[in-house]
């Protein structure tokens, strides 16, 4: 199995360290019953998913398909409960049954990438005859075994055990959604099967693994409490997903800092910022208060509280998987020497507004075509096509936007970029640019694509005029010879469409 750790900048969460319970005494290694294996072998369907990931160098393409196979977990309500990588821009989904190998196609029914988590709905109902659905367990403590549940290449289901090491709240692989995890030590191997896999105890539910490290042999749950939160926001119209408090704050163990804030309590954590337009901003939340306590529970220096089921933890897991958006907790908060109670109304992230997207998914990227400029709105998944590395190969500025957009001003909207150029007699000369962020495009702002082609309706003197923010700072098309030659482009490159807004 291979890591599924992916790179991370930074995050507008409510997360700034991971609140750890002490290790506590093992717990003895299950053994697995006769009763317990079949239960487990009527409950585990293998997952086949075709996917097809857009190409963001070329966004009116795909990439060529491929293949990814994992174990979902049927849970109540006849629904098969995966990690979302594993459907992620899926063409098509099939079932299968280990022991008897029968197939069926299935659909996703929903999917949330913040979360790590998808459920699928199979297509014939009357596949899932004589199948267990599985319960789900969350009353886990550091020290308690569990068994990963893997396949076989002849379809017997293959259990390793491991053992639970911490539980913290932690980012999760597509966003950083500072949410739950149990974190393992279980020494699995690579088996068919291994993109997804469940992990039980007693034959409960307790997780999916989402990531495994095989030098280190540690592995990450998305845990069951998530996945209660997520099951629990399904039976509710319409979706809300996880909420955030949209601020991140720092310990406030220095003495000196204490001193300087007048702070006598002997808790709480310093606000350094809050996200425009989020939770914590829109009740009155400032940079520079001190949280004491998070829906009445006391917050320490490292803004970890004691929680009846997990010991002391980040109060994140409040504020991001206890709660659901809509509800509405206090927080005691110091400022200036008072303390007050602070109601706060918990939303969920708004996608709209995030300046650069750190996932899209199951959709084309937008783009806009002009002469044969093509343009683009920044986000993650583009920069991740330079690979592995690509913190270091992407093109810096644009990194640096991705990194820091908590810290742009909020109002300016999407990064729009020239990407690349197709040669047409209208570019001649601009052929080597790209990666160059547009600030205005015939004297309007450019705050998303659709400003951009809004603003191509209206040509300044014959001329398209758009400006950069560095050299050349300025490119110019003769706007009725790009508007001439705009079907003989598109038939030359093969271009489906000159737009995706």
């Amino acid at each position: 199995m291979k890591p599924l750790i992916l790179p991370i900048l930074t995050c507008f969460l409510a997360v700034a360290h991971a609140g750890t319970i002490p290790q506590a005494k093992p717990s003895p290694s299950p053994i697995p019953t006769a009763a317990e294996v079949e239960t487990s072998k009527s409950s585990i369907l293998r997952v086949n998913s075709t996917n097809q990931n857009y190409d963001f160098f070329r966004p009116w393409m795909k990439k060529a398909p491929y293949s990814r196979r994992g174990l979902g977990a049927l849970i109540e309500g006849g629904r098969i409960l995966v990690t979302a990588e594993l459907v992620g821009n899926s063409n098509f989904i099939e079932l299968e049954k280990p022991a008897t190998a029968e197939k069926s196609a299935a659909t996703v029914e929903r999917v949330d990438y913040e979360s790590n988590l998808a459920v699928l709905r199979v297509a014939d109902p009357k596949f899932l005859e004589g199948m267990t659905p599985l319960a789900i367990d969350r009353g886990m403590k550091v020290g308690d075994s569990v068994t990963i549940v893997q396949l076989e290449p002849n379809g017997d289901l293959a259990r390793t055990l491991g053992r639970i090491t911490s539980i913290a709240v932690g980012g999760h692989p597509m966003d950083n959604m500072g949410l739950l995890l149990f974190r393992l030590s279980a020494p699995l191997q690579q088996r068919d099967g291994s993109f997804t896999l469940p992990a039980l105890r007693n034959n409960k539910l307790l997780g999916l693994l989402m990531r495994y490290d095989a030098r280190s042999q540690t592995a990450e749950l998305v845990s069951a409490p998530v996945i209660e939160h997520f099951l629990e926001e399904l039976a509710r119209e319409p979706y809300g997903g996880f909420a955030r408090a949209g601020l991140a704050f720092s310990t406030t163990r220095d003495p000196q800092l204490r001193r300087y804030l007048g702070l006598q309590a002997p808790g709480g954590v310093y606000v350094t910022d809050v996200l425009p337009g989020g939770s914590a901003q829109k009740a009155g939340i400032q940079q520079g208060d001190v949280i004491l306590s998070v829906a009445g529970r006391a917050i320490d220096q490292d803004g970890n509280y004691t929680d009846p089921d997990f010991g002391r933890i980040l109060f994140s897991h409040i504020t991001n998987t206890i709660s659901h958006p809509g509800e509405t907790i206090s927080m005691k908060v110091f400022r200036g020497g008072n303390v007050m109670d602070i109601p706060v109304l918990l939303e969920a992230r708004d996608h709209s507004k995030v300046i650069s997207e750190s996932f899209v998914m199951d959709r084309a990227p937008k783009f806009f075509i002009l002469g044969g400029l093509v343009f683009l709105e920044l986000s993650r998944p583009y920069l991740q096509e330079w690979g592995g590395d690509w913190v270091k190969e992407a093109p810096q500025r644009l990194v640096y936007y991705d990194a820091f957009q908590s810290e742009l001003d909020q109002d300016r909207g999407k990064i729009v970029f020239l990407a690349s150029v197709l040669p047409t007699q209208e570019t001649l000369g601009y052929e080597d640019l790209r990666s160059l962020v547009v600030s205005k495009v015939n004297g309007r702002q450019i705050r998303s694509l659709t400003d951009l082609a809004e603003a191509a309706k209206h040509p300044l003197e014959g001329f398209q005029r758009i400006e950069l923010e560095e050299d050349p700072r300025l490119i110019f098309l003769d706007a009725a010879a790009v508007e001439a030659n705009r079907e003989k482009m598109q038939h030359e490159y093969s271009l489906p469409a000159l737009e995706n807004l």
